[in-house]
């Protein structure tokens, strides 16, 4: 399929929307989590189904329990619909989260089933679905070099609004 130069900004912004609600998510950034969602938008991620922005404030708590997260997409499929207005997505998902008072790795398998709308030239997700495949727990041992001159997973969470960078 050919896309316009249009659509082509259209599913990269889409692509943008997406790593903004991993970023978020991950930094205990809620700013930067709300605005991968409209105020009105839906999210059913099984344990908490409702208003996304919701959704959000529930994630700032929930994640607490975890040391560090990592919210990977992959195979991110977008189509645009016709009108130029909505898109669905579905993009494969694996979360890495390291519990917080343990050496225990929780990793979670899945998709995000997503519903897009553009609203004046803004694209943000109206509808989410999570779709759960597995999950599993590990204990996990340190690699053999010294991780303790690294910053750690938690050195910048929250985020707290700080840009992207050093």
């Amino acid at each position: 399929m050919r896309y316009t130069l249009e659509q082509l900004n259209d599913l990269e912004d889409i692509k943008n929307v997406a790593r903004r609600y991993c970023r978020g998510v991950d930094r205990l950034d809620p700013d930067e989590m709300k605005s991968a969602y409209w105020p009105e938008a839906t999210d059913d991620h099984g344990v908490f189904v409702g208003n996304a922005w919701e959704f959000v404030d529930h994630c700032m708590v929930s994640h607490l329990r975890w040391k560090s997260t990592s919210h990977c997409i992959f195979n991110h499929v977008i189509e645009l619909d016709d009108n130029g207005l909505e898109a669905r997505g579905e993009s494969y998902n694996v979360s890495y989260l390291l519990q917080k008072d343990s050496n225990v790795l929780d990793t979670w398998h899945g998709r995000y089933l997503d519903l897009y709308e553009k609203r004046e030239g803004e694209w943000r997700i109206i509808e989410r679905v999570c779709v759960h495949e597995f999950t599993m727990s590990e204990a996990v041992s340190a690699m053999e070099m010294d991780a303790s001159k690294f910053r750690q997973g938690a050195f910048d969470r929250p985020a707290n609004s700080r840009p992207i960078g050093p």
